[in-house]
């Protein structure tokens, strides 16, 4: 009974940390408009449904991989496509990323918080260097 009870419980924590895990990147996906902005910078508007599928499938494929451990052994000139493929995602990432960090200062000026801007801003690094260092000293060992 306490395997049965162990399993179950390993099942449902699995379910939930992956339904939290792909919420938060949909959440950051809807919230930095990549589908709606990529459609605009291209001018393909009817072509929405292909950017939605492929990054649905794109995390999918990249689940599984990493789940499975799957290695690519087909040479050189695949790992150079994956590898382009890998930084236009990134590049395409880190674009919205700075689109939204424009909108620090327009909202602080509008809360007239503009002299706290700074503290804002060292407060989102000092959190994320502190959780990087719980991650790697802490929680990896």
């Amino acid at each position: 009974m306490t395997a049965q009870l162990s399993l179950g419980l390993h099942l449902l924590l699995g379910i939930a940390g992956g339904i939290a895990v792909g919420g938060g990147v949909i959440a950051l996906f809807i919230v930095l408009d990549m589908v709606p902005r990529l459609a605009q910078l291209t001018s393909s508007y009817d072509k929405v449904h292909w950017y939605e599928g492929a990054m649905v499938g794109g995390s999918l494929l990249g689940t599984m991989s990493d789940f499975w451990n799957w290695r690519i052994s087909a040479g050189p000139l695949v790992e150079l496509g994956v590898g382009l493929f890998d930084g236009v995602f990134v590049g395409m990432l880190a674009a919205a990323l700075t689109e939204v960090l424009n909108v620090l200062p327009i909202l602080a000026k509008r809360l007239r918080m503009t002299h706290l801007l700074f503290g804002l801003l060292m407060a989102m690094v000092c959190g994320k260097v502190a959780g990087s260092l719980f991650d790697w000293f802490v929680y990896q060992q």
